[in-house]
C-alpha cells in the first residue's frame, strides 16, 4: 500500500477502535479519503455489533460507503443526537481547529460534528500543522448561495482581508462547483494574523447575508488522529495533551 494511505488507515483503524464502541447505536460518517477506511473498520467489529446502529452520512461519498458496506443508513433529521462522528479534514492546527470543505461537504459535516456527543477527526501526517493555512493553501471552504456570491467575494477581498478568494470552479464541467445542497463554494486564502485565532474570522465570514457555513471548524474536536509514515499514530486531545502510539502497538 502507499504510504499515504497506509497512515491514513493507520489513523482510521486507531480512531475507531478507540472511540466508535459497542454501545454506541449512531454514527456520523464523515467525508474525505480517510473515510473509507474508517468504515472498514466499523464493518470489521462484526455484524452482530453493527446490527441496529445506524450511520448518518455527510454526502454522497459517505452514504455509498455506508450502503455498500451493508451499514444500516440514517439521516440526521431522524437522529439528531448522534453517539460518535468521525471525519477526515484537510489541515488541524495545535488547538484542534481545522479546515474542512475540501470536497464541498462543509455544511452537512458541521451539522453532524455539532450534532456528535464526540467529534473526531482522522487524518495522515501531512494534515498535522501548528497553524491553518500551512499546508493546504486554497484558502477557507465557504460555502454561499448562487444568488449572493459576487457580493460576498467583494466583502472578501475588500472587508475581510482575503483580496485572492475565488469562486471554485468545477473540473471536466464548465462552470462553478455545486455543492449537495446546491449553493456554490467560495475558497478564500488568508494570512497567519488570521489563522493564529481562526474562530474570529469564521465569525466575520459567516455574518456575511449569504454565506451558508464556513469550513472552518474551531472549538469541536475531542481528538484528532494523525497516521504517520513511520507506522506509528499521533494522538492530539482537546486541551493540549499529545500522544504517540508505536507502531508496533497501533491498530492493524
Amino acid at each position: 500500500m502507499d504510504p499515504i494511505e497506509q497512515s491514513k488507515r493507520l489513523a482510521a483503524y486507531q480512531a475507531v477502535d478507540n472511540h466508535v464502541q459497542p454501545q454506541h447505536r449512531v454514527i456520523g460518517i464523515g467525508s474525505g479519503s480517510t473515510v473509507p477506511y474508517v468504515v472498514e473498520r466499523i464493518v470489521q467489529q462484526g455484524p452482530a455489533v453493527n446490527k441496529g446502529r445506524v450511520f448518518i452520512p455527510t454526502g454522497f461519498q459517505s452514504k455509498q460507503l455506508i450502503v455498500e458496506a451493508g451499514l444500516g443508513l440514517g439521516d440526521v433529521d431522524q437522529y439528531p443526537t448522534i453517539d460518535v462522528t468521525l471525519d477526515g479534514a484537510d489541515e488541524v492546527d495545535h488547538l484542534l481547529n481545522c479546515v474542512k470543505g475540501g470536497g464541498a461537504c462543509h455544511l452537512r459535516e458541521k451539522v453532524l460534528a455539532e450534532a456528535a456527543s464526540t467529534f473526531i477527526l482522522v487524518a495522515d501526517h501531512r494534515k498535522n500543522v501548528q497553524y491553518l493555512g500551512t499546508n493546504f493553501t486554497q484558502g477557507v471552504p465557504i460555502e454561499v448561495v448562487p444568488f449572493a456570491y459576487a457580493k460576498v467575494l467583494q466583502n472578501l477581498h475588500h472587508i475581510l482581508g482575503s483580496p485572492n478568494a475565488t469562486l471554485r470552479m468545477a473540473i471536466k464541467k464548465a462552470g462553478p462547483v455545486v455543492s449537495d445542497n446546491g449553493n456554490f463554494i467560495i475558497d478564500a486564502p488568508f494570512g497567519r494574523e488570521h489563522m493564529e485565532d481562526p474562530y474570529v474570522i469564521m465569525a466575520q465570514i459567516k455574518m456575511l447575508t449569504g454565506v451558508v457555513e464556513v469550513g472552518l471548524f474551531c472549538k469541536m474536536a475531542q481528538a484528532a488522529y494523525f497516521g504517520n509514515a513511520d507506522g506509528s499514530v499521533t494522538i492530539r486531545w482537546k486541551g493540549g495533551k499529545v500522544e504517540q502510539i508505536a507502531p508496533e502497538n497501533a491498530s492493524t
